[in-house]
C-alpha cells in the first residue's frame, strides 16, 4: 500500500459540487489501497475576500490579526471535504495545520516551516482514515497561528510529503499541468510532460502561478517528484522532476509573464561606496523581497539605482527608501506600476550561446522597448511596459517555437 498526498487548490474545491468531486476522486483513490493525506486550500476567493475585508477595517492591520483571519479560510474547505467524503463512505478526518504538528517560525505572514511532528497524522492512518490537512498554515513556537504566504498550500503538500515519506505528492489544479507559455496569452501553448526542478523554479519565481517558488525549492532539495495535474480530468500533467540529460536536448522550456511587480527608481545618490548596501539592508529589514537591479552611473558624483519589487510591498518600499532620505542625501523616488517582467528558461542555455541575442532582436523587431534585463544560468528577464507584455510572450513564444507545432 502506497501513500500519497494530494493537494487541492481554491479553484478545485470553490463551490459545493467541486467539493463533491473531488471527495469522489479522493475516495476513490483510497478504493484502491492507498493511504491518503490531502492538503486543502481556501475555497476560490476567500484569501482575497478575507484580505478584502480586513482593509475595510484597517489600512495597516497587524500582521498576527491578519494570519488569524486568513487561516480561517482552510479550516473552513477541510472540514466541508471531510463532510463530503462520510457521505461517500469513505471515513476522513479534518485538522488545521498546528493540530498535525506543522512548526513554523514567528514571521507572520510569511512563515518558514521549522519542523513537522508526524505522530497524529500516522494514528489517524494506521485507522484507515483519509487525513485532510488545512494547507497555507502552521503554528510557531509561542502556539500562534501563522500562514506560509501566498501559494502556501503547495509548501504544505511538499513539506508533508518529504516528512511521511510519500512515495507521491500530486498537486490538483485548474489547469492539466505546466504549459510553454500561459494558454490565454498563446493558443499554441503545449503541455510540458517533465520539467527540471530548477527549470520549475525559475517559472515560478518569474510569474507562472501554477506552484509556489518556496515549494520547488523544498521537492528539489529532496529529490520528491511532483505530479501537476488538473482535477477535472483524469489525463496525465507535468512531472517535476531531477535533471537529466536528456532535457538538455531543449533550448528554451518556457516563457513567463509577470504583471505584479513594480519599479522603484532612486534618483540623484552620491556616488560613494556603501550607499546602495544601505538602501538593500533597509528593505531587507523591512521584509521587503527585491527582484532586478540596475545602477546607473550619471555625473561622477551622481548615480541612479532601479529595482523592483512586488506591486503589493511597493507603498512598503517607498516608505523604507524615503526614510533613508537625510541621511544618504538622494533626491527623489520614483515609481512605476506599469511594467510586466516577461523571463524565457530553459536548462538547455547552459550548452547553447546566443539566447539573449535572438530575445532582444526579436523583441526590437517588433518595437517593444526594454527597460532593464537580468540573467541567471538558465533565465533571461526583461522588464517591458505592461501594455507590452502579453505581446512579447507571444512572441518570444513564437520566436523559441514553444507551440504544439514548433515544440517537442
Amino acid at each position: 500500500m502506497s501513500l500519497v498526498v494530494q493537494k487541492y487548490g481554491g479553484s478545485s474545491v470553490a463551490d459545493p459540487a467541486r467539493i463533491q468531486k473531488v471527495a469522489g476522486r479522493v475516495a476513490a483513490t483510497r478504493r484502491k489501497g492507498h493511504s491518503l493525506v490531502v492538503v486543502v486550500s481556501a475555497l476560490g476567493d476567500t484569501t482575497d475576500d478575507l484580505l478584502r475585508l480586513s482593509r475595510q477595517i484597517s489600512k495597516n492591520p497587524s500582521r498576527r490579526e491578519l494570519d488569524m483571519l486568513m487561516s480561517t479560510g482552510e479550516q473552513i474547505s477541510v472540514a466541508l471535504l471531510a463532510m463530503a467524503l462520510h457521505e461517500t463512505g469513505c471515513d476522513a478526518i479534518s485538522f488545521t495545520g498546528g493540530q498535525v504538528g506543522i512548526r513554523t517560525d514567528s514571521a507572520y505572514t510569511r512563515a518558514r516551516i521549522l519542523n513537522i511532528n508526524t505522530d497524529r497524522i500516522r494514528r489517524e492512518l494506521e485507522k484507515k482514515r483519509v487525513v485532510i490537512v488545512a494547507g497555507f498554515q502552521g503554528v510557531s513556537p509561542q502556539r500562534e497561528i501563522t500562514t506560509l504566504g501566498r501559494g502556501g498550500s503547495d509548501l504544505t503538500a511538499v513539506a508533508l510529503a518529504k516528512a511521511l515519506s510519500a512515495d507521491a505528492c500530486e498537486i490538483y489544479t485548474d489547469v492539466e499541468g505546466i504549459f510553454t507559455t500561459d494558454p490565454r496569452i498563446a493558443k499554441d501553448a503545449r503541455k510540458i510532460g517533465r520539467i527540471s526542478y530548477e527549470e520549475m523554479l525559475e517559472l515560478a519565481s518569474s510569474g507562472a502561478q501554477v506552484m509556489q517558488s518556496r515549494s520547488i525549492e523544498v521537492a528539489g532539495k529532496f529529490n520528491i517528484p511532483i505530479h501537476v495535474r488538473s482535477s477535472f480530468s483524469d489525463k496525465q500533467g507535468t512531472w517535476i522532476v531531477k535533471e537529466d540529460r536528456s532535457m538538455e536536448e531543449v533550448l528554451i522550456r518556457g516563457v513567463s509573464l509577470n504583471k505584479s511587480e513594480a519599479k522603484l527608481t532612486v534618483n540623484g545618490l552620491p556616488n560613494r561606496p556603501g550607499v546602495a548596501a544601505a538602501i538593500f539592508r533597509a528593505l531587507a529589514r523591512d521584509g521587503i523581497n527585491v527582484d532586478m537591479i540596475i545602477q546607473n552611473i550619471g555625473k561622477l558624483t551622481d548615480t541612479a539605482i532601479s529595482f523592483t519589487v512586488p506591486k503589493g510591498e511597493s507603498d512598503h518600499a517607498l516608505k523604507s527608501i524615503g526614510a533613508l532620505r537625510g541621511r544618504l542625501g538622494f533626491r527623489d523616488v520614483s515609481l512605476d506600476s506599469n511594467i510586466a517582467k516577461v523571463s524565457v528558461v530553459g536548462i538547455g542555455m547552459r550548452s547553447h550561446a546566443g539566447v539573449a541575442a535572438a530575445m532582444f532582436e526579436a523583441l526590437g523587431k517588433n518595437r517593444i522597448n526594454i527597460e532593464m534585463i537580468s540573467t541567471s544560468e538558465i533565465k533571461i528577464s526583461c522588464v517591458v511596459k505592461k501594455g507590452d507584455g502579453e505581446k512579447a510572450a507571444r512572441i518570444l513564444h513564437e520566436e523559441f517555437r514553444l507551440g504544439k507545432k514548433g515544440g517537442r
